[in-house]
Protein backbone atom coordinates (compact mmCIF):
# COMPACT_ATOMS: atom_id res chain seq x y z
CA UNK A 1 0.00 0.00 0.00
CA UNK A 2 1.29 3.75 -0.85
CA UNK A 3 1.55 6.29 1.27
CA UNK A 4 -0.68 8.32 0.07
CA UNK A 5 -3.72 5.89 -0.55
CA UNK A 6 -2.99 5.19 3.23
CA UNK A 7 -3.61 8.70 4.70
CA UNK A 8 -6.80 9.96 2.20
CA UNK A 9 -8.17 6.29 3.15
CA UNK A 10 -7.52 7.07 6.82
CA UNK A 11 -8.50 10.50 6.43
CA UNK A 12 -12.11 10.16 4.93
CA UNK A 13 -15.05 9.27 7.05
CA UNK A 14 -15.38 11.10 10.46
CA UNK A 15 -14.24 9.49 13.65
CA UNK A 16 -15.83 9.87 16.93
CA UNK A 17 -13.33 12.47 17.84
CA UNK A 18 -14.24 14.49 14.87
CA UNK A 19 -16.92 16.75 15.39
CA UNK A 20 -18.54 19.87 13.61
CA UNK A 21 -15.79 22.14 14.09
CA UNK A 22 -12.69 19.66 13.78
CA UNK A 23 -14.76 19.00 10.39
CA UNK A 24 -14.80 22.51 9.86
CA UNK A 25 -11.13 23.01 10.17
CA UNK A 26 -9.98 19.86 7.97
CA UNK A 27 -12.45 21.98 5.32
CA UNK A 28 -11.01 25.12 5.94
CA UNK A 29 -7.21 23.32 5.35
CA UNK A 30 -8.19 21.33 2.12
CA UNK A 31 -9.13 25.04 0.79
CA UNK A 32 -6.20 26.73 2.22
CA UNK A 33 -3.32 24.60 0.59
CA UNK A 34 -5.35 24.29 -2.85
CA UNK A 35 -6.03 28.07 -3.02
CA UNK A 36 -3.03 29.77 -0.69
CA UNK A 37 -0.28 30.90 -2.87
CA UNK A 38 3.44 30.70 -1.26
CA UNK A 39 4.44 32.87 1.50
CA UNK A 40 6.35 34.63 -0.34
CA UNK A 41 3.77 35.90 -2.55
CA UNK A 42 2.02 37.47 0.62
CA UNK A 43 5.35 39.35 1.40
CA UNK A 44 5.84 40.58 -2.40
CA UNK A 45 1.86 41.77 -1.80
CA UNK A 46 2.60 43.44 1.34
CA UNK A 47 5.51 45.67 -0.54
CA UNK A 48 3.46 46.73 -3.04
CA UNK A 49 0.41 47.91 -0.42
CA UNK A 50 2.93 49.55 1.39
CA UNK A 51 4.74 51.27 -1.21
CA UNK A 52 1.25 52.19 -2.68
CA UNK A 53 -0.01 53.58 0.78
CA UNK A 54 3.38 55.71 1.52
CA UNK A 55 2.58 57.12 -2.07
CA UNK A 56 -1.20 58.03 -1.12
CA UNK A 57 0.57 59.47 2.16
CA UNK A 58 2.26 61.87 0.03
CA UNK A 59 5.50 60.10 -0.46
CA UNK A 60 7.29 60.87 -3.85
CA UNK A 61 7.37 57.58 -5.60
CA UNK A 62 10.90 57.84 -5.91
CA UNK A 63 11.43 58.99 -2.15
CA UNK A 64 9.35 55.10 -2.02
CA UNK A 65 11.81 53.69 -3.88
CA UNK A 66 15.11 54.63 -2.53
CA UNK A 67 13.53 53.28 0.93
CA UNK A 68 12.84 50.29 -0.64
CA UNK A 69 16.31 49.71 -1.67
CA UNK A 70 18.06 50.88 1.07
CA UNK A 71 16.28 48.86 3.49
CA UNK A 72 16.41 45.64 1.21
CA UNK A 73 19.75 44.83 2.62
CA UNK A 74 19.53 46.51 5.91
CA UNK A 75 18.29 42.82 7.72
CA UNK A 76 21.35 40.88 6.38
CA UNK A 77 22.37 39.97 9.74
CA UNK A 78 19.48 39.05 11.65
CA UNK A 79 18.41 37.04 8.39
CA UNK A 80 21.51 34.65 8.45
CA UNK A 81 21.16 34.28 12.83
CA UNK A 82 17.09 33.38 11.99
CA UNK A 83 18.55 30.72 9.26
CA UNK A 84 21.17 29.39 11.93
CA UNK A 85 18.29 29.08 14.51
CA UNK A 86 16.58 26.69 11.87
CA UNK A 87 19.88 24.64 11.24
CA UNK A 88 21.01 24.83 15.00
CA UNK A 89 17.93 23.22 15.78
CA UNK A 90 17.97 20.46 13.33
CA UNK A 91 21.02 19.72 13.89
CA UNK A 92 21.17 19.08 17.50
CA UNK A 93 18.15 16.79 17.09
CA UNK A 94 19.31 14.71 14.26
CA UNK A 95 22.02 13.57 16.24
CA UNK A 96 22.49 10.55 17.60
CA UNK A 97 22.67 10.93 21.40
CA UNK A 98 19.57 13.39 20.27
CA UNK A 99 18.07 9.82 18.62
CA UNK A 100 18.98 7.66 21.69
CA UNK A 101 16.89 9.97 24.06
CA UNK A 102 13.82 10.01 21.79
CA UNK A 103 13.65 6.55 21.52
CA UNK A 104 14.19 6.49 25.44
CA UNK A 105 11.73 8.91 25.95
CA UNK A 106 9.22 6.84 23.54
CA UNK A 107 9.49 3.98 26.49
CA UNK A 108 8.11 5.82 28.68
CA UNK A 109 4.04 6.07 28.07
CA UNK A 110 2.22 3.48 28.90
CA UNK A 111 -0.89 4.00 26.22
CA UNK A 112 -1.71 5.63 23.20
CA UNK A 113 -3.50 9.22 24.71
CA UNK A 114 -0.60 9.43 27.30
CA UNK A 115 1.84 9.35 24.47
CA UNK A 116 -0.10 11.81 22.97
CA UNK A 117 -0.14 14.17 26.09
CA UNK A 118 3.78 13.40 25.78
CA UNK A 119 4.60 14.70 22.81
CA UNK A 120 2.92 17.91 23.64
CA UNK A 121 5.02 18.47 26.45
CA UNK A 122 7.82 18.09 25.19
CA UNK A 123 7.36 19.32 21.99
CA UNK A 124 6.30 22.67 24.04
CA UNK A 125 9.12 22.34 26.48
CA UNK A 126 11.86 22.16 23.34
CA UNK A 127 10.08 25.23 21.68
CA UNK A 128 11.28 27.12 24.61
CA UNK A 129 14.83 26.68 23.43
CA UNK A 130 15.08 26.40 19.79
CA UNK A 131 11.64 26.05 17.61
CA UNK A 132 13.57 24.05 14.78
CA UNK A 133 14.48 21.53 17.50
CA UNK A 134 11.14 21.24 18.38
CA UNK A 135 9.55 20.55 15.03
CA UNK A 136 12.29 17.76 14.22
CA UNK A 137 12.87 16.02 17.95
CA UNK A 138 8.69 16.29 18.33
CA UNK A 139 8.34 14.55 15.00
CA UNK A 140 11.10 11.76 15.80
CA UNK A 141 9.27 11.17 18.87
CA UNK A 142 6.29 10.80 16.88
CA UNK A 143 7.97 8.12 15.12
CA UNK A 144 9.61 6.46 17.88
CA UNK A 145 6.63 5.99 19.29
CA UNK A 146 4.33 4.67 16.23
CA UNK A 147 7.40 1.99 15.93
CA UNK A 148 5.97 0.19 19.47
CA UNK A 149 3.81 -2.60 18.80
CA UNK A 150 2.76 -2.38 22.62
CA UNK A 151 0.29 0.28 21.93
CA UNK A 152 -1.87 2.29 19.30
CA UNK A 153 -1.26 5.88 19.06
CA UNK A 154 -3.15 7.76 16.75
CA UNK A 155 -0.28 9.27 14.84
CA UNK A 156 -2.72 12.49 13.28
CA UNK A 157 -3.04 13.47 17.09
CA UNK A 158 0.80 12.86 18.11
CA UNK A 159 1.50 14.80 14.68
CA UNK A 160 -0.71 18.00 15.85
CA UNK A 161 0.74 17.33 19.36
CA UNK A 162 4.81 17.62 18.35
CA UNK A 163 3.60 20.81 16.21
CA UNK A 164 2.12 22.66 19.29
CA UNK A 165 5.74 23.67 20.04
CA UNK A 166 5.35 26.31 17.06
CA UNK A 167 1.60 26.97 17.66
CA UNK A 168 1.55 27.56 21.47
CA UNK A 169 5.14 28.40 23.43
CA UNK A 170 8.02 29.24 20.82
CA UNK A 171 7.83 33.10 20.50
CA UNK A 172 7.30 32.71 24.52
CA UNK A 173 11.34 31.06 24.44
CA UNK A 174 14.90 31.90 23.64
CA UNK A 175 14.30 31.87 20.08
CA UNK A 176 11.27 34.11 20.06
CA UNK A 177 12.27 36.23 16.65
CA UNK A 178 10.76 39.87 18.24
CA UNK A 179 12.59 39.63 21.64
CA UNK A 180 15.72 38.42 20.17
CA UNK A 181 15.83 41.33 17.70
CA UNK A 182 14.82 44.11 20.36
CA UNK A 183 17.38 42.42 22.51
CA UNK A 184 20.35 43.26 20.06
CA UNK A 185 20.44 46.85 18.96
CA UNK A 186 23.09 45.51 16.19
CA UNK A 187 19.74 43.68 14.92
CA UNK A 188 17.31 46.40 14.76
CA UNK A 189 16.63 48.67 11.93
CA UNK A 190 18.06 52.24 12.60
CA UNK A 191 14.55 53.93 12.14
CA UNK A 192 13.18 51.40 14.41
CA UNK A 193 15.15 51.77 17.39
CA UNK A 194 14.40 55.77 18.20
CA UNK A 195 10.37 54.33 18.69
CA UNK A 196 11.34 50.93 20.88
CA UNK A 197 14.77 51.34 22.34
CA UNK A 198 16.88 48.46 23.54
CA UNK A 199 14.54 45.78 25.45
CA UNK A 200 16.27 43.17 26.63
CA UNK A 201 15.21 39.48 27.89
CA UNK A 202 14.18 40.60 31.36
CA UNK A 203 11.67 43.03 30.12
CA UNK A 204 10.09 40.37 27.66
CA UNK A 205 10.14 36.46 27.85
CA UNK A 206 11.67 36.51 31.65
CA UNK A 207 9.10 38.66 32.82
CA UNK A 208 6.77 36.72 35.31
CA UNK A 209 3.76 37.59 33.39
CA UNK A 210 4.94 35.91 30.57
CA UNK A 211 6.09 32.75 32.43
CA UNK A 212 2.59 32.94 33.88
CA UNK A 213 1.02 32.58 29.87
CA UNK A 214 3.61 30.25 29.39
CA UNK A 215 2.69 27.97 32.28
CA UNK A 216 -1.26 27.79 31.43
CA UNK A 217 -0.38 26.75 27.74
CA UNK A 218 1.88 24.23 28.78
CA UNK A 219 -0.56 22.86 31.17
CA UNK A 220 -4.09 23.61 28.77
CA UNK A 221 -2.44 22.36 25.51
CA UNK A 222 -1.43 18.64 27.32
CA UNK A 223 -4.71 18.31 28.44
CA UNK A 224 -6.56 18.86 25.70
CA UNK A 225 -3.99 16.55 23.45
CA UNK A 226 -4.62 14.15 25.81
CA UNK A 227 -8.46 14.84 25.70
CA UNK A 228 -9.07 14.86 22.07
CA UNK A 229 -6.70 11.92 21.72
CA UNK A 230 -8.67 9.01 20.04
CA UNK A 231 -9.06 5.60 22.08
CA UNK A 232 -7.79 2.19 21.11
CA UNK A 233 -11.04 1.53 19.05
CA UNK A 234 -11.04 4.44 16.62
CA UNK A 235 -7.30 5.51 16.90
CA UNK A 236 -5.94 5.63 13.34
CA UNK A 237 -1.80 4.67 13.85
CA UNK A 238 0.79 5.42 11.10
CA UNK A 239 0.60 1.54 9.91
CA UNK A 240 -3.26 2.62 9.11
CA UNK A 241 -1.89 5.39 7.05
CA UNK A 242 0.47 3.49 5.21
CA UNK A 243 3.56 5.57 7.01
CA UNK A 244 6.35 3.63 7.67
CA UNK A 245 8.10 4.56 10.47
CA UNK A 246 10.62 1.66 10.04
CA UNK A 247 12.50 2.83 7.07
CA UNK A 248 16.35 2.73 7.55
CA UNK A 249 18.50 5.33 8.66
CA UNK A 250 20.35 7.22 6.15
CA UNK A 251 24.24 6.13 6.43
CA UNK A 252 27.24 8.09 6.29
CA UNK A 253 29.21 6.24 3.41
CA UNK A 254 33.01 4.93 4.94
CA UNK A 255 35.94 6.62 4.09
CA UNK A 256 37.14 5.67 0.35
CA UNK A 257 40.29 8.51 0.10
CA UNK A 258 42.93 8.90 2.12
CA UNK A 259 42.15 12.41 2.32
CA UNK A 260 38.94 11.74 3.55
CA UNK A 261 39.95 10.41 6.80
CA UNK A 262 39.29 13.89 9.02
CA UNK A 263 35.91 14.01 7.63
CA UNK A 264 35.10 11.12 9.52
CA UNK A 265 37.19 11.44 12.50
CA UNK A 266 36.49 13.18 15.24
CA UNK A 267 39.78 15.22 16.00
CA UNK A 268 38.34 18.24 13.86
CA UNK A 269 35.38 18.44 16.07
CA UNK A 270 36.61 17.72 19.93
CA UNK A 271 39.14 20.34 18.85
CA UNK A 272 36.94 22.69 17.72
CA UNK A 273 34.15 22.14 20.83
CA UNK A 274 36.87 22.49 23.34
CA UNK A 275 37.81 26.16 21.69
CA UNK A 276 34.18 27.06 21.41
CA UNK A 277 33.50 26.13 24.77
CA UNK A 278 36.67 28.15 26.30
CA UNK A 279 35.05 31.19 24.82
CA UNK A 280 31.55 30.28 25.99
CA UNK A 281 33.00 29.89 29.60
CA UNK A 282 34.56 33.56 29.11
CA UNK A 283 30.60 35.15 27.35
CA UNK A 284 29.00 33.80 30.67
CA UNK A 285 31.37 34.97 33.24
CA UNK A 286 31.70 38.27 32.03
CA UNK A 287 28.19 39.54 31.95
CA UNK A 288 24.61 38.01 33.37
CA UNK A 289 24.18 34.18 31.54
CA UNK A 290 20.38 36.25 30.20
CA UNK A 291 22.72 38.91 28.07
CA UNK A 292 24.41 36.44 27.13
CA UNK A 293 22.19 34.07 25.73
CA UNK A 294 20.24 37.02 24.25
CA UNK A 295 23.55 37.37 21.99
CA UNK A 296 21.75 35.54 19.11
CA UNK A 297 25.38 35.03 17.91
CA UNK A 298 26.13 33.43 21.51
CA UNK A 299 23.24 31.01 20.99
CA UNK A 300 23.34 30.23 17.42
CA UNK A 301 26.87 29.53 18.14
CA UNK A 302 26.23 27.38 21.35
CA UNK A 303 23.78 24.90 19.05
CA UNK A 304 26.44 24.80 16.13
CA UNK A 305 28.95 23.60 18.71
CA UNK A 306 26.60 21.40 20.56
CA UNK A 307 25.95 20.09 17.04
CA UNK A 308 28.68 19.36 16.07
CA UNK A 309 30.08 17.54 19.27
CA UNK A 310 27.08 15.21 19.12
CA UNK A 311 27.56 14.37 15.21
CA UNK A 312 30.80 13.74 16.60
CA UNK A 313 32.23 13.60 12.92
CA UNK A 314 32.70 16.49 10.65
CA UNK A 315 31.18 14.21 7.55
CA UNK A 316 28.55 13.31 9.85
CA UNK A 317 27.56 17.04 10.79
CA UNK A 318 27.98 18.60 7.32
CA UNK A 319 25.53 15.58 6.46
CA UNK A 320 22.85 17.18 9.31
CA UNK A 321 23.74 20.72 7.95
CA UNK A 322 22.90 20.37 4.52
CA UNK A 323 19.59 18.53 5.50
CA UNK A 324 18.64 21.69 7.22
CA UNK A 325 19.36 24.10 4.83
CA UNK A 326 15.74 23.85 2.71
CA UNK A 327 14.20 25.03 5.83
CA UNK A 328 15.92 28.17 6.15
CA UNK A 329 14.47 29.15 2.04
CA UNK A 330 11.99 31.25 3.34
CA UNK A 331 14.04 33.26 5.65
CA UNK A 332 16.21 33.85 2.92
CA UNK A 333 14.37 34.90 0.28
CA UNK A 334 11.35 36.88 2.77
CA UNK A 335 13.52 38.84 5.21
CA UNK A 336 15.14 41.18 2.81
CA UNK A 337 11.69 42.06 1.74
CA UNK A 338 10.76 42.81 5.15
CA UNK A 339 13.20 44.80 5.67
CA UNK A 340 12.25 47.09 2.91
CA UNK A 341 8.54 47.46 4.19
CA UNK A 342 10.12 48.33 7.72
CA UNK A 343 12.19 51.48 5.53
CA UNK A 344 9.51 52.58 3.46
CA UNK A 345 6.88 52.14 6.70
CA UNK A 346 9.50 54.48 8.94
CA UNK A 347 11.78 56.35 6.39
CA UNK A 348 9.42 57.30 3.47
CA UNK A 349 7.47 60.74 4.58
CA UNK A 350 4.91 62.04 3.10
CA UNK A 351 2.58 65.35 3.70
CA UNK A 352 3.56 67.77 6.43
CA UNK A 353 6.93 65.00 7.06
CA UNK A 354 4.66 62.50 8.29
CA UNK A 355 5.66 58.57 7.65
CA UNK A 356 2.70 56.07 7.24
CA UNK A 357 3.64 54.53 10.27
CA UNK A 358 3.14 57.43 11.97
CA UNK A 359 0.05 57.46 10.12
CA UNK A 360 -0.96 54.07 11.38
CA UNK A 361 0.45 54.30 15.09
CA UNK A 362 -2.15 57.51 15.14
CA UNK A 363 -5.41 55.33 13.85
CA UNK A 364 -4.42 52.87 16.55
CA UNK A 365 -4.28 55.06 19.15
CA UNK A 366 -7.20 56.80 17.90
CA UNK A 367 -10.00 53.61 18.95
CA UNK A 368 -7.49 52.50 21.62
CA UNK A 369 -7.05 52.53 25.23
CA UNK A 370 -4.16 51.75 27.50
CA UNK A 371 -6.38 48.70 28.80
CA UNK A 372 -7.84 48.19 25.07
CA UNK A 373 -4.54 47.49 23.29
CA UNK A 374 -2.88 44.62 24.27
CA UNK A 375 -6.41 43.06 23.22
CA UNK A 376 -6.56 44.71 19.83
CA UNK A 377 -3.14 43.96 19.07
CA UNK A 378 -3.41 40.04 19.67
CA UNK A 379 -6.24 39.90 17.50
CA UNK A 380 -4.92 42.12 14.85
CA UNK A 381 -1.27 40.42 14.82
CA UNK A 382 -3.15 36.47 15.34
CA UNK A 383 -4.85 37.82 11.83
CA UNK A 384 -2.28 39.02 10.52
CA UNK A 385 0.22 35.90 10.86
CA UNK A 386 -1.90 34.10 8.42
CA UNK A 387 -1.66 35.61 6.41
CA UNK A 388 2.99 36.68 6.60
CA UNK A 389 3.69 33.53 8.62
CA UNK A 390 7.13 34.69 9.71
CA UNK A 391 7.94 35.79 13.38
CA UNK A 392 10.83 38.14 13.15
CA UNK A 393 9.69 39.39 9.71
CA UNK A 394 5.89 40.27 10.60
CA UNK A 395 7.22 41.95 13.56
CA UNK A 396 9.16 44.01 11.43
CA UNK A 397 6.19 45.01 9.54
CA UNK A 398 4.22 45.64 12.81
CA UNK A 399 6.61 47.23 14.95
CA UNK A 400 6.99 50.49 13.64
CA UNK A 401 3.07 51.50 14.10
CA UNK A 402 2.61 49.29 17.16
CA UNK A 403 5.29 50.27 19.53
CA UNK A 404 4.84 53.69 18.51
CA UNK A 405 1.01 53.34 19.28
CA UNK A 406 1.94 51.36 22.60
CA UNK A 407 4.82 54.70 23.59
CA UNK A 408 1.42 57.43 23.09
CA UNK A 409 -1.10 55.02 25.30
CA UNK A 410 1.95 54.46 27.30
CA UNK A 411 1.77 50.67 27.84
CA UNK A 412 4.98 48.72 28.91
CA UNK A 413 6.83 48.34 25.69
CA UNK A 414 8.54 44.57 26.24
CA UNK A 415 4.97 43.58 26.93
CA UNK A 416 3.52 45.02 23.35
CA UNK A 417 6.67 42.55 22.63
CA UNK A 418 4.78 39.70 24.16
CA UNK A 419 1.45 40.77 23.24
CA UNK A 420 2.70 40.23 19.67
CA UNK A 421 4.93 36.61 20.94
CA UNK A 422 1.56 35.24 22.54
CA UNK A 423 -0.80 36.45 19.27
CA UNK A 424 1.65 35.69 16.97
CA UNK A 425 2.00 31.97 17.41
CA UNK A 426 -2.23 31.11 17.20
CA UNK A 427 -2.68 30.99 13.27
CA UNK A 428 0.36 28.77 13.10
CA UNK A 429 -1.76 26.04 14.67
CA UNK A 430 -3.71 26.20 11.01
CA UNK A 431 -1.80 27.79 9.07
CA UNK A 432 -0.26 24.64 6.76
CA UNK A 433 3.36 26.93 6.23
CA UNK A 434 5.17 25.91 9.20
CA UNK A 435 4.13 22.23 9.33
CA UNK A 436 5.93 21.67 6.40
CA UNK A 437 9.09 20.20 7.73
CA UNK A 438 7.67 18.32 10.73
CA UNK A 439 4.82 17.05 7.71
CA UNK A 440 8.18 15.90 5.98
CA UNK A 441 9.39 13.74 8.78
CA UNK A 442 5.99 12.36 9.32
CA UNK A 443 5.14 11.62 6.31
CA UNK A 444 1.49 13.12 6.32
CA UNK A 445 -0.20 16.10 5.12
CA UNK A 446 -1.19 19.38 6.82
CA UNK A 447 -5.54 17.82 6.42
CA UNK A 448 -4.29 14.55 9.00
CA UNK A 449 -3.51 16.67 12.12
CA UNK A 450 -4.86 20.42 11.16
CA UNK A 451 -8.62 19.01 12.53
CA UNK A 452 -6.88 18.38 16.31
CA UNK A 453 -4.78 22.03 16.16
CA UNK A 454 -8.41 23.68 15.29
CA UNK A 455 -9.33 22.54 18.96
CA UNK A 456 -6.59 23.79 20.30
CA UNK A 457 -7.01 27.12 18.56
CA UNK A 458 -10.49 27.45 19.82
CA UNK A 459 -9.15 26.95 23.47
CA UNK A 460 -5.87 29.28 23.23
CA UNK A 461 -7.51 31.96 21.88
CA UNK A 462 -9.76 33.37 24.33
CA UNK A 463 -7.57 32.15 26.88
CA UNK A 464 -4.32 34.12 25.59
CA UNK A 465 -5.87 37.25 24.79
CA UNK A 466 -7.56 37.22 28.20
CA UNK A 467 -4.63 36.89 30.31
CA UNK A 468 -2.38 39.43 27.90
CA UNK A 469 -5.46 42.01 28.88
CA UNK A 470 -5.36 41.11 32.79
CA UNK A 471 -1.59 41.10 32.77
CA UNK A 472 -0.74 43.81 31.34
CA UNK A 473 -2.88 45.71 34.12
CA UNK A 474 0.29 44.52 36.37
CA UNK A 475 3.52 46.86 34.37
CA UNK A 476 4.07 50.39 33.70
CA UNK A 477 5.26 51.86 31.25
CA UNK A 478 8.89 52.93 31.07
CA UNK A 479 10.51 55.45 28.09
CA UNK A 480 12.30 53.47 25.50
CA UNK A 481 16.12 52.59 26.28
CA UNK A 482 18.32 54.10 23.69
CA UNK A 483 21.92 53.41 23.71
Amino acid sequence: MSAGSGIARAGSGPTTHEGRLARIALRFTAWAERWFPDAFVFVGIAVVVVAAAAMLNGAAPMTVAKSFGDGFWSLITFTMQMAFVAIGGYVVATSPPAQRLIRAIARIPGNGRSAVGLVAAVSMLASLFNWGLSLIFGGLLCRALAERGDIRVDYRAAGAAAYLGLGATWAMGLSSSAAQFQANAASLPKSLLPITGVIPFTETIFLWQSMVITAVLLVISVVIAVWSAPSNATAVTAQDMGVDVHAAEERIPPRQQPGEWLEHSPLLSILLVVLAAGWVVQEFARQSWMVAISNLNTYNFIFLMLGLLLHWTPKRFLAAVGKSVPATAGVLIQFPLYGAIAAILTGAKGAGGITLSEQIAHLFVSFNTQGSFPVTMGIYSAVLGFFIPSGGGKWLLEAPYVMQAANELKVHLGWAVQVYNAAEALPNLINPFWMLPLLGVLGIKARDVVGFSFLQLLVHLPVVLFLLWLLARTLPYVPPVIP
